[in-house]
């Protein structure tokens, strides 16, 4: 039983059927070409990967590079469509309509706006965009999983979902998956999300995130003249902030708390009558993360009511108050380690020599099907990269070609292959996906 780890003391224990159904499927003559296949496309690949990343693909303004991709997988073999929020959506069929169907995800989405230079530059092996990595990396790979597939009309018995979705990053809310998994009534069973290039990195859980923003509002005034008489929203905001910089949280599951953004007044010679932020709260476990919430958003009704007292003011017109308006919400999810997807992965992992050095959880498109119950899990799409959500980002492909083997060969072990072992991946049979809601 081989063990590969890491995320402190968390281990993966690779079971010796995970093992052995992986190996049958690795050794299959039609795979072994894919894999093969993979390695010997990497260039080219790579120059998909800078087409991809010279698209545009703003927040909420991805449907150029959308098209791109949707014409892409037609021209590698699929039926592709887009679905009305933006997804681009491919179907890779099986042989049994009774067998699990799983879905490889990447992401369309930057976090660059529309002014933000995107033209790639080359230097010292290395490749340098805005948004050359996350997700185009991602893209790429997804794109050459296809091509090997269809390549080496590789028989699977389930089917695969290839999505190009919307809304991953910020305030996209993860809306492009949320559509798939809430409201779309496709049946799936397991997810695979393609997203960070280290082939090493496996995620075990889904990092929850809450996101509010905070308005402060009062009548103003000059800071001289005014002062006793008018209370000041940012003081009401730095109030607030003081109560929630005390709070304490726990360190297991990991939860965390951060104002991220602060603004406000008219002038240094102001009382002021507006404040805002934003605040963002983090857990990896869900009633930990509503707990948060419960503890958290009063603190800043204190803040206002605070800074009211100070100046004695009791005349509603003259007071500050407190408005919260919800900027976004990813579920949180957890799961055990004999999960299929993790086992595949580990397993699949081990077949082609990569070493699981960051066992972790993260926030990514796997956020939503986890929460739901459904295996899922994200793999990193191959070779280096640095300074993501950066304009300096880069990325180096070194042995790129292990992002779609790894992909590939996950999604063989949990589909499975005509004339081999049974799919890893069981039937999805929890609560209706129609039951949930956009939040």
């Amino acid at each position: 039983m081989e063990k590969i780890m890491q995320d402190r003391d968390r281990i993966l224990n690779v079971s010796e059927h995970s093992q052995k159904v992986v190996r049958a499927i690795y050794g299959t003559e039609s795979v072994q070409k894919a894999l093969e296949m993979a390695k010997l496309q990497e260039p080219y690949a790579i120059e998909e990967q800078i087409e991809i990343c010279e698209v545009p693909a703003p927040p909420m303004k991805e449907l150029q590079r959308g098209e791109l991709i949707k014409e892409k997988m037609r021209a590698y073999g699929l039926e592709a469509e887009m679905d009305p929020v933006g997804n681009v959506i491919a179907r890779y069929k099986g042989s049994c309509s009774e067998a699990p169907v799983c879905v490889i995800t990447a992401h369309l989405d930057t976090v660059f706006g529309e002014e933000v230079e995107i033209k790639v530059r080359r230097k010292e092996g290395r490749l340098y965009a805005p948004g050359i990595s996350d997700d185009t990396r991602g893209l790429a790979s997804m794109l050459q999983v296809i091509r090997c597939l269809v390549s080496n009309n590789i028989k699977t018995q389930g089917d695969i979902l290839f999505v190009a979705t919307v809304g991953e990053e910020a305030e996209g809310d993860l809306r492009g998956v949320k559509r798939l998994f809430y409201t779309s009534g496709i049946h799936i069973d397991g997810m695979l999300a393609l997203d960070s290039a280290d082939p090493g990195r496996l995620l075990w859980g889904s990092t929850g995130s809450k996101r509010y923003k905070i308005e402060f509002t009062g009548p103003g005034g000059h800071s001289y003249l005014n002062f006793g008489q008018c209370p000041s929203a940012t003081q009401a905001l730095c109030r607030a902030g003081s109560l929630l910089a005390e709070l304490e949280v726990p360190d297991s599951p990991r939860t965390t708390f951060t104002i991220g953004t602060m603004k406000g007044g008219t002038s240094v010679n102001s009382i002021a009558e507006h404040a805002e932020c934003e605040i963002d709260l983090r857990s990896t476990d869900n009633e930990t993360l509503y707990s948060l919430v419960d503890s958290v958003l009063p603190l800043f009704s204190e803040g206002a009511e605070l800074e009211n007292q100070r100046w004695g003011i009791t005349q509603e017109e003259l007071k500050v108050k407190c408005k919260v308006t919800p900027l976004g919400h990813r579920p949180a999810g957890m799961q055990d380690d004999s999960s299929s997807v993790l086992q595949a992965a580990g397993a699949a992992m081990e077949a082609l020599g990569i070493e699981l050095t960051n066992y972790t959880s993260a926030s990514t498109d796997q956020n939503v099907p986890m929460s739901m119950g459904i295996p899922s899990t994200t793999l990193g799409t191959g070779g280096r990269e640095g300074l993501s959500h950066s304009l300096n980002e880069w990325y180096e492909p070194y042995r790129s070609f292990e992002g779609p083997q790894l992909a590939l060969l996950t999604v063989l072990a949990l589909v499975g292959i005509e004339n081999g072992p049974a799919p890893m991946l069981g039937i999805y049979s929890g609560q209706s996906q129609h039951h949930y809601k956009f939040q």
